[in-house]
């Protein structure tokens, strides 16, 4: 008995990014890619008119909703662009990707770390601002 993918079902039950079955679908690879590029400029479309100042949304929330777009960005690169999905095949992409945001996340926190301590052990004290230089001492 043949192993027989049938090509009507095989794109069924996959990830947006998971490209398993037929490699010469190319429509279907076209239109994924289609769809992530709409999906990813209506982002960044939604990105600007936040950041305009938009009265729709109170303005403290600004700073959240740029950072919920950007992580929804981040997701539509990686599932229709660099097809990181969660399938079998695709376990050392994600370990991968996991390191890459491990070290990106040490490096920004330590950094932060360093810069917040050199501020702090760098501040003048308050009582060495106000000394002035006395004739006669």
């Amino acid at each position: 008995m043949s192993h027989h993918h049938d090509h009507a079902d095989w794109h069924t039950d996959t990830a947006p990014g998971d490209q398993e079955g037929d490699h010469r679908d190319v429509a279907g690879a076209v239109r994924n890619y289609l769809i992530g590029f709409v999906l990813a400029a209506g982002l960044t479309a939604g990105s600007f008119w936040v950041a305009s100042g938009t009265s729709f949304l109170y303005t403290p929330g600004v700073p959240m909703a740029l950072a919920a777009l950007a992580i929804g960005q981040m997701g539509v690169h990686l599932a229709f662009f660099l097809h990181i999905t969660t399938g079998p095949d695709n376990t050392n992409n994600v370990i991968a990707l996991a390191f890459g945001v491990l070290i990106v996340g040490i490096v920004i926190a330590g950094s932060l770390w360093i810069m917040y301590h050199l501020n702090a052990n760098m501040m003048v004290p308050g009582n060495l601002m106000d000394m002035r230089m006395q004739p006669g001492l």
